[in-house]
């Protein structure tokens, strides 16, 4: 027989518990713990515990457990983001017009707001293009979990024009089924800058949501090139490209 604790106890007790092993292990164990591990306000704290606040107050929570899971696993799915491998890591390169596509070091005159981001893709005079293709199940989000909680799906990166030349952005972010064919994509008109330019790193956003069943994977493009046909890298900066899961409203 198990010795009986106060409920406050046992809660104390399990906010210290791996989370994996609560659902999985403590759960089973009888029901008054399932009854705990599935209350509201043990993740609820264990949330706040661990610094997971939703960012819309003003909407109440229905599911913290899903809530906290999602924060915890939250991060980057694009690889080599910030141009920081070698050899273009991670990345498909679909166009390497002109000069190709080139690796350069962030202007000190002209830093990210992300200080911390050093590096960014540089195109030339001709498209250059790559892409990367997620695979969700491969990332620990499978397909019941993707059809029945849809959780946003959140796209960005910072791009920023060469001030010695006009150049052209495109931007293309598509939700794919298990065959790859588009369940649902955000891809604006290409972006143009006429010379002269003021080099300043801009952000694109963008937030999936309500997009219903089937989705498996997420193909992220983007690319560009100089207007001037110049020699060289003088077309569409590119860096800090992301895609996460997130919960739902939190963006």
């Amino acid at each position: 027989m198990l010795p009986t604790l106060p409920i406050a106890v046992l809660e104390e007790v399990f906010t210290n518990v791996p989370a994996r092993e609560l659902v999985c292990v403590c759960r089973l164990v009888c029901r008054q713990w399932k009854e705990l591990v599935d209350s509201t306000s043990l993740w609820r704290d264990r949330c706040r515990r661990e610094g997971y606040e939703p960012r819309n107050a003003s909407n109440p929570l229905k599911d913290w457990r899903q809530f906290y899971f999602l924060c915890k696993r939250r991060r980057n799915l694009l690889k080599n983001p910030r141009a920081e491998e070698e050899d273009f890591d991670g990345w498909n390169i679909v166009k390497n017009g002109g000069d190709g596509w080139n690796v350069e070091n962030v202007s000190r005159e002209y830093p990210l707001p992300d200080r911390a981001v050093r590096k960014h893709f540089a195109t030339s005079y001709d498209f250059c293009i790559k892409s990367q293709l997620i695979d969700l199940v491969k990332e620990g989000y499978g397909a019941a979990f993707m059809d029945e909680v849809q959780p946003d799906v959140i796209a960005s990166e910072w791009y920023s024009p060469c001030q010695d030349c006009g150049c052209v952005y495109q931007f293309c972010v598509e939700l794919l089924d298990q065959n790859k064919m588009v369940i649902q994509k955000f891809c604006p008109s290409p972006l143009s800058f006429h010379y002269p330019n003021v080099m300043n790193w801009r952000q694109i956003k963008h937030v999936f949501r309500d997009y219903g069943p089937g989705v498996r994977f997420i193909r992220f493009t983007h690319g560009g090139k100089d207007t001037r046909f110049w020699a060289g890298w003088y077309g569409i900066r590119i860096t800090n490209s992301s895609v996460e899961i997130s919960p739902s409203g939190d963006a």
